[in-house]
């Protein structure tokens, strides 16, 4: 596999010696299966390449780790390297109907990399490269299995054009993760989500036919299948290539900081400057309990940093418009060096596993909502988290903001017996989620869903979720693809077959 990876955290066993968390039967692989799957493509069964490709980065699963525990483990990995073998793979999977589960990076936090029933892990790690740039239109055609800094720095050095999706874990994630999962980067506010970003999709589906999606800018060819097809997690079918629009690598930019007496006067700062046409790339604010962890920010101030880039007049445009909205409701200037803080240790996560280690149980919910209801359900939120036995913190920051509404990234923190820290951790969703989605927010805003948030599916979609059950019934009728997840019924869950929680 590739050289890529980073493990989330190390095992607290060998690999030889780690057992299933979760106690669901696994699918059969037999040898007649495993025989025709090496005849496509590299195989891998082994048990260091078995046990790593049954987790991600969830954090809960960072303790089962420690305890000697994977998710589930699988009985096979293959490693394609075109979209004629993923196809291969997928065909013989189906017709055995043997559940199969794509992953890349592994970067993802809500378990949706775990192969659920074991079966076979397809990784597309070594579908990787950039096949083309139109220097015209800007559209970059790049393979799923791509990472981050493989397709900027190509695109970059040979073609003065960058993407612009720089999400936190950029370094250990893919192009077609990011697509899988609808993530967003930390620029997105001037250049959007991913689902912005993609013109079209190559997508291997459940029987093995390859489809192409997109291909040319607003067209009005009837339902966009693009669209239903960004955010489904390996769901609806195995990404194997994506069309990327892309710009020109700017030229100038500024950063700039600022501090509110509350949080709620910096979200109507924000909504001013959104609402007003401005889009600085990056505009973060920070609750008080974030804002004097990360900023030293004293007495309950609330800190905002902002870093825009691109041609001179725009950039100075949007500052000086950000400038009134700010004085608008109060804000007051901070040094700069707020922001260069950010920037060097944006994509850091080894509190998350320092943490872990010492017995902590740490997650981020990220979830979105129109301007109203932010104030209610940052309230809401901190509140029914608080009040879980345990816990120690539940702080927020907002992260991406549009005309209609904002992202509100929560972080939460408990300190549980260690016989409790799977039930705390279970707790805590349950009261931070259910919190969000009773004050009228979103599931999710760009980490997706998972494992860890499939149960709260059938209340965040409503009637919503029978069509995704029947869209999933139509173009997987054996349930092979990624099953397990979002709620959905599955072929391999049997009477009394727990999966998680």
């Amino acid at each position: 596999m590739t050289e890529w990876r980073t493990p989330p955290i190390a095992f607290g066993a060998r690999h030889s010696e780690l057992i299933d968390h979760l106690q669901n039967d696994a699918a059969h692989v037999d040898a007649d299966l495993l025989n025709a799957l090496a005849q496509i493509c590299e195989t891998l069964v082994d048990d260091v390449s078995t046990a790593e490709a049954s987790r991600d980065w969830w954090p809960i699963a960072m303790h089962w780790a420690l305890a000697g525990s994977v998710p589930k483990r699988p009985s096979v990995v293959v490693v394609p390297t075109n979209t004629q073998q993923v196809a291969a793979v997928v065909q013989l999977c189906h017709e055995a109907h043997v559940p199969l589960t794509a992953s890349a990076g592994r970067s993802g936090v809500c378990g949706a990399a775990v192969p659920v029933f074991g079966g076979v892990v397809l990784d597309t790690t070594e579908l990787r490269g950039v096949l083309s740039v139109d220097p015209i239109s800007g559209v970059v055609e790049v393979l799923a299995g791509t990472f981050g800094p493989e397709l900027e720095s190509h695109i970059q050095n040979n073609y003065q054009r960058s993407v612009g999706h720089f999400p936190q874990s950029f370094d250990i994630s893919t192009v077609g993760g990011w697509v899988a999962c609808r993530g967003a980067g930390q620029y997105s506010t001037r250049y959007g989500k991913i689902e912005d970003m993609v013109v079209g999709l190559e997508v291997v589906l459940a029987d093995g036919t390859i489809v192409r999606t997109g291909g040319a800018p607003a067209t009005a060819d009837g339902p966009d299948l693009t669209n239903l097809l960004i955010g489904s997690e390996g769901q609806l079918g195995i990404i194997t290539r994506v069309w990327l629009r892309s710009h020109a690598v700017a030229t100038y930019s500024r950063k700039i900081a600022f501090s509110f007496g509350d949080f709620a006067a910096g979200i109507n700062a924000i909504r001013e400057t959104i609402q007003s046409g401005a889009t600085p790339a990056v505009l973060r604010l920070y609750d008080a309990a974030e804002s004097k962890r990360s900023h030293g920010m004293e007495n309950g101030r609330c800190t905002l940093i902002v870093f825009d880039e691109g041609g001179k007049r725009m950039v100075d445009a949007t500052i000086e418009q950000l400038i009134e909205c700010v004085q608008n409701h109060g804000g007051k200037d901070e040094p700069t060096e707020l922001v260069d803080r950010w920037f060097e240790h944006r994509n850091d996560t080894t509190a998350l596993q320092a943490l872990t280690q010492k017995g902590f149980v740490v997650d981020t919910m990220e979830v979105s909502a129109e301007w109203p209801r932010l104030a209610d359900i940052y309230e809401k939120v901190c509140a029914s988290g608080m009040a879980v036995q345990h816990s120690r913190l539940v702080s927020c920051h907002l992260s991406h903001s549009y005309p209609d509404g904002a992202c509100l990234y929560f972080t939460f923190v408990a300190t549980p017996p260690a016989e409790q820290i799977e039930s705390s951790y279970i707790e805590m969703w349950n009261a931070v989620q259910g919190a969000a989605l009773a004050a009228g927010a979103s599931l999710s805003h760009h980490h997706g869903v998972g494992l860890n948030r499939a149960r709260f599916a059938p209340t965040a979609l409503g009637k919503g979720h029978d069509l995704l059950i029947k869209l999933k019934q139509s173009l997987d009728p054996h349930g092979i693809m990624n099953p397990g997840k979002y709620a959905i019924p599955s072929t391999f869950s049997h009477a009394g077959d727990e999966q998680w929680p």
